[in-house]
């Protein structure tokens, strides 16, 4: 009876399909920030606040160990690996290599965009630490780099020969746009090295890209020569939208959804401290620049900004920036040679148990790793850029 049921159904035009979904492929690229410089241990500092916590749960077991993400694979750019490259399921340790285990966006990214596909994903990412767009990046269609006039004049005070500094410019262009493709159609060329179960048969679908880059343009005043000034970083938007269309024209992904996560390490400007005021107009310009793609007509519905500046920690920001008078006195102390280690000791700890109560003190010992460049090393910081990229992806979906 069920066989002729769906006889009967196959002739009025039903049709039975067991064939497998294609893979969702998520391509994560960019420089030191989307290797992620947070340690692991900073993960604990999740768990201090209580709106954290549903993400600490998600990436580790009851007992602290961390999870490892059955649905999810990755192969991911690490020089410190022999190879190069380190892959297989999604779990804590795929950040920057160094000294102890770290994690960058890619964690929660995985895991939040899992969720919203319910089916098993795979994330390629490429990224470099201290790597530019204006020249490590730069896509084809971008052109070849032009030195600008001031920096010219300052080959010729420097007696640089400018023939050979444009050689040497020229030989750098594109070099990590170029090792992007390559690692991402290494990847999809042999998807079943990285992920066993892969059908092959269903194939694969591209299906977000997701570009967190910034610092080394911002920074530099030799390419932005007015940096701060109203549009000082029109050159990185054109730079930025070049590399959309290229990417998306080399990998054959007409529409491939886009989110491109705006620079906002210091949090939002209108909250910066004294401290910080100095770079307002610099960092809020560039800012402006790196979102400004996502307003073109040409990109409008797939291409989508996240402004991370939003997902800063304050009030880790302000202890950090309190340990500095810490620092400073023991620098001051350090001088002093009618000390002795032990009363140095005492003071410094009298000094910081005024500076920071024991909460603070546990805070900050927990949730800081690195610079507030790299967002302070926080883990807290990163899940939930991670989070918003993919919230973002699933969005443009």
């Amino acid at each position: 009876m069920k066989s002729y049921l769906i006889t009967c159904l196959a002739l009025l035009g039903f049709t039975f399909s067991s064939h497998a979904k294609p893979l969702k492929v998520y391509l994560l690229v960019g420089q030191s920030n989307m290797q992620g410089h947070a340690a692991v241990r900073t993960l604990a500092h999740l768990g201090m606040d209580p709106k954290t916590v549903p993400l600490l749960k998600a990436i580790q077991n009851a007992d602290g160990s961390a999870k490892v993400h059955d649905q999810i694979w990755i192969s991911s750019i690490d020089t410190s690996e022999e190879s190069g490259v380190k892959e297989g399921k999604l779990t804590v340790g795929y950040g920057a290599g160094g000294r102890e285990p770290k994690i960058g966006p890619e964690l929660n990214f995985g895991i939040t965009m899992q969720q919203h596909v319910g089916e098993p994903i795979l994330l390629i990412k490429t990224s470099w630490g201290g790597k530019s767009l204006n020249t490590d990046f730069r896509s084809p269609s971008a052109g070849p780099y032009q030195f600008n006039e001031q920096q010219i004049e300052n080959f010729k005070k420097r007696n640089k020969d400018v023939a050979a500094e444009r050689k040497a410019r020229a030989e750098r262009t594109g070099v990590y746009y170029r090792l992007m493709l390559e690692h991402i159609r290494k990847v999809l060329g042999d998807i079943q090295r990285v992920y066993p179960a892969y059908d092959a048969k269903a194939g694969y679908e591209l299906a977000g890209f997701v570009w967190f880059q910034g610092w080394n343009d911002m920074v530099d005043g030799g390419t932005y020569p007015t940096r701060g000034q109203p549009g000082s970083y029109d050159a990185y938007s054109k730079n930025l939208a070049h590399f959309i269309r290229d990417v998306r024209e080399d990998l054959k992904a007409p529409k491939l959804p886009f989110v491109i996560g705006v620079m906002g390490a210091g949090g939002p400007i209108a909250k910066y401290g004294p401290d910080q005021k100095r770079y307002a107009g610099i960092h809020g310009e560039f800012r402006k620049a790196m979102a400004a793609p996502a307003k073109l007509p040409e990109f409008k519905g797939n291409v989508s900004a996240v402004f991370t500046e939003n997902y800063w920690d304050g009030q880790l920001g302000e202890l950090v920036s309190r340990r500095g008078q810490l620092n400073a006195k023991r620098r001051e102390l350090s001088q002093n040679q009618s000390l002795t280690r032990a009363q140095r000791e005492k003071i410094l700890a009298e000094f910081s148990a005024k500076l920071f109560t024991k909460e603070e003190q546990a805070i900050l010992e927990a949730g800081v790793s690195n610079a507030a460049y790299h967002y302070l090393g926080s883990a807290k910081i990163l899940t939930q850029i991670g989070q918003a990229f993919a919230n973002a992806l699933a969005e443009i979906d």
